[in-house]
């Protein structure tokens, strides 16, 4: 065959691949949630629908959300209202092109500029986000929209300035390169200040609790997905966890060596060290309560961009 033609039918596979993983990393990342938080109170969780533990209980409520009547406002903004979900899904998914699964191995894991191609794409969800909340034409929408667009760019810098510091160790942008790089020690120990920025802002980006504000379902309903119904709010749930997965993915690259681990193969350490990061978001959803919205961009502005220059700045002597 000739080689343009491998190329494109390779694209498709690994695309394939991707797609599938990330559907069924899903249906996996819900049950996960419903049997944490279930465990944590002292309840069972999912049990009777697919025993053991209800695992197709998620089969169930995917029925439920397809049979569901798609309901748009008599006073929405039709096409904008339309096209949010799809703004918000599609970063999610484009995320997974940079994830370095093993060596040389992903969707396209040699991107020798993937830190820069992250922090464009995942930009996108807060078009998505404020296109939901201002085509809904609902206060409690409009009002969850502002708060995440006020949220999302408090919390944005902090990320970036504690990816910085990596990006000085490694000498890269690439996340191949990052995960090589930590092959004799991981660079949470000599960017440990970093680490803690980054844990704090990337749960704020992901608007999980204690940082739930732009949904906070005790006051605004449930902020800017309000009006969405059926398949197009599965859409903004679909985003939700698979992002949670791509940040605790690049929080193990950057931090934790990757793929890099003994005995087990390459795929197996990142998978593991992946989960991980998501127990711990999952463990801090149902511990910590939420914070209001003054205390959060306090937080992000008076505190997070401060330290996260200060661990520039400890990394740029560490390197001189």
């Amino acid at each position: 065959m000739p080689e343009w033609l491998v190329a494109v039918l390779w694209a498709i596979l690994k695309a394939t691949i991707a797609l599938a993983f990330i559907g069924v990393n899903f249906m996996f990342l819900v049950w996960l949630e419903r049997k944490v938080s279930a465990r944590m109170q002292y309840r069972v969780g999912p049990y009777r629908v697919g025993k053991p533990h209800g695992w197709a209980q998620l089969f169930a409520d995917a029925i439920k959300m397809f049979s569901k009547e798609d309901v748009m406002p008599a006073a929405a903004d039709r096409w904008v209202w339309a096209a949010a979900p799809v703004v918000v899904f599609a970063p999610a998914v484009l995320l997974f092109v940079i994830l370095p699964v093993g060596p040389g191995f992903g969707v396209q894991p040699d991107f020798n500029l993937g830190l820069l191609f992250l922090s464009a794409v995942s930009s996108f969800t807060l078009f998505g986000i404020f296109m939901a909340g201002w085509g809904s034409n609902n206060k409690y929408s409009l009002i969850g929209a502002m708060r995440a667009a006020a949220q999302l760019m408090a919390y944005e810098i902090p990320l970036v300035l504690a990816v910085l510091g990596v990006v000085m160790l490694a000498g890269s942008l690439s996340l191949q390169d990052i995960v090589e790089a930590q092959q004799r020690y991981w660079f949470v120990f000599p960017q440990f200040l970093g680490f803690i920025v980054f844990l704090i802002a990337a749960i704020a980006e992901l608007n999980r609790t204690p940082f739930d504000l732009a949904e906070a379902e005790s006051e605004l309903v449930a902020g800017y997905f309000t009006e969405y119904s059926g398949i197009r709010w599965g859409m903004f749930m679909f985003a939700e966890y698979t992002n949670l997965f791509t940040m605790s993915a690049i929080a193990a690259s950057l931090f934790f060596g990757g793929w890099n681990g003994p005995i087990l193969p390459p795929v197996v350490w990142f998978l593991i060290k992946t989960y991980a990061f998501v127990l711990l978001a999952m463990w801090i959803r149902w511990t910590l309560p939420r914070i209001r919205i003054d205390q959060l961009l306090d937080l992000g502005w008076k505190f997070l961009v401060p330290v996260g220059l200060l661990n520039l700045v400890i990394t740029g002597l560490f390197l001189v």
